[in-house]
């Protein structure tokens, strides 16, 4: 259709007439075509270079006529160097750009018809020539990989090539034996796969196949070898035996690891009471950081003569040498005390010990009832009391543990202990079966609870052999502070006993 027909077209059908076409529709045998292909054409150019793109079916008439379009823009009215020789279309300079769909439209005139022969051109535009060698991206350098003995392994070569028109690049695997690359082995491979990444690049994967790695394939060196027009490169492998790890190690030492730490978190948040009643009976006491103590030893009981004994029957253990310095000695004539007469074992320790620890080793006692001056606070008694003594002594008994007062004593010593005091605590047993039976008014303290199942004890029990005697005695000097607060004359003596 013309112009002028088109317009006229156009006019007619906004003006609501209606117009009335005859298609005709003609075998190919009945037009004079008879060189046309429906093939499609396809043309390869070179970048950086001039090209040509013939139009297919130009010479099945006599009219050279032809319109190229690229889309649906004709050429000519692109902006770009073209021009036109005889119906051919001549690209001046090839650009990557140039690539795609371009068409070739001649007119042809069949039985007074003009006819519109429209061939349709693939231009496909190539890099001119292979610049340089293959790059390798896998092995690069000399790599090692880990295998399994036993099991199957594939050695990947991974090489980036740029572009060649005619095809020469090949990667191949080679198996040789240390660095001797004179005598190699050309090793079973996959097809070589290849695909086009960029505009002047290929990417080509190969792999080798050991079906079955044995300790002679660790011997030997692997070389991928990749090529082209421009020159080759290469790359090595090395295999390792990998250690096999069980999975149940794997799994099961992290997981053990974590349950030891969060039960020791646990036995911590606990315990931690104990822990720092153990610790510091253990390693903190006798540390006084050079403060003066007035007293050695605290002394702690609650007096339940026996029915059948009485204090007048008591013999005072005072000696005009002083306290002993032998050891030995010592624990002898303690042992002549507990069996003298064949009943004196039978005294309570209530009324023994304070002589032992006085008059025998010379250590300088704090009783309330004795050194502390009655009418003031109880409880301030008692503090200043643990506070200027090295160490405390607990008698526990029965009665002990039922009276109040006595586990105010006991549950000071242990606040003292926590609040980081060098005072040393000792409880001594005298009725442990006894006491263990007791149900007292008043439960006993958590933390007096607590405390009697970790502080450092010994056992009292009378009527016992002269032998299990001498071992409570041994035990308890050795647990004595190693110094002694120095005596003075009496009357000084009188006044420093008096806590005011």
């Amino acid at each position: 259709m013309s112009l002028n027909f088109y317009q006229v077209f156009r006019t007619l059908l906004s003006s609501g007439s209606e117009l009335f076409f005859h298609l005709q529709v003609v075998k190919r045998s009945e037009i004079s075509l008879g060189c046309f292909h429906p093939e499609e054409n396809s043309v390869e150019l070179r970048v950086d270079a001039g090209g040509e793109v013939p139009c297919p079916g130009l010479k099945c008439s006599n009219n050279t006529h032809v319109i190229w379009y690229k889309g649906n823009k004709a050429v000519s009215e692109q902006n770009r160097s073209s021009c036109q020789t005889s119906g051919s279309l001549k690209l001046c300079q090839v650009s990557k750009h140039d690539t795609g769909v371009y068409f070739c439209d001649q007119q042809i005139i069949e039985r007074g018809v003009i006819w519109t022969f429209r061939r349709a051109v693939h231009v496909t535009v190539v890099p001119d020539k292979a610049s340089y060698p293959p790059r390798f991206k896998k092995p690069y350098g000399n790599t090692t990989e880990t295998v399994q003995l036993g099991g199957p392994h594939n050695l990947t070569c991974e090489v980036y090539f740029p572009f060649e028109v005619n095809f020469s690049r090949e990667v191949l695997w080679y198996m040789n034996h240390g660095s001797n690359m004179e005598n190699m082995t050309l090793l079973p491979m996959e097809k070589q796969q290849q695909v086009r990444v960029t505009f002047n690049e290929y990417k080509v994967i190969r792999s080798a196949i050991i079906e079955q790695v044995t300790p002679q394939h660790l011997n030997y060196r692997y070389t991928c070898i990749a090529s082209n027009i421009v020159g080759n490169r290469r790359g090595t492998v090395e295999l390792k035996n990998q250690i096999k790890v069980k999975w149940p190690s794997l799994v099961g030492y992290p997981i053990a690891s974590l349950l030891l730490v969060a039960g020791l978190g646990i036995v911590l948040h606990v315990k931690w009471l104990e822990i720092q009643l153990i610790y510091r009976s253990h390693f903190q006491h006798g540390k006084h950081h050079g403060e003066e103590k007035e007293f050695d030893v605290f002394l702690s009981y609650v007096w339940s003569p026996p029915p059948s004994a009485g204090v007048e029957g008591v013999s005072s253990l005072s000696s005009p040498r002083g306290p002993d310095t032998d050891e030995e000695a010592c624990l002898s004539r303690m042992d002549l005390l507990n069996t003298e007469e064949g009943g004196s074992t039978q005294r309570p320790l209530e009324v023994v010990l304070p002589q032992v620890l006085e008059d025998r080793w010379g250590y300088r006692l704090c009783l309330l009832e004795r050194d502390v001056v009655p009418g003031g606070a109880y409880t301030n008694d008692v503090v200043l009391a643990i506070q200027r003594s090295r160490m405390l002594i607990c008698l526990l008994s029965a009665d002990y543990l039922s009276n109040s007062n006595a586990v105010f004593v006991l549950e000071s010593g242990i606040q003292a202990l926590l609040q980081n005091s060098a005072v040393k605590l000792l409880l001594i047993w005298t009725s442990r079966a006894s006491a263990s039976l007791i149900q007292p008014d008043s439960p006993l303290p958590t933390l007096v609870q607590r405390a009697l199942k970790v502080l450092p004890s010994l056992d009292w029990t009378s009527g016992k052999p002269a032998t299990t005697t001498s071992n409570f005695w041994r035990s308890l000097r050795k647990a004595m502070p190693d110094q002694r607060v120095k005596r003075v004359s009496l009357t000084q003596n009188q006044k420093h006993l008096i806590l005011p």
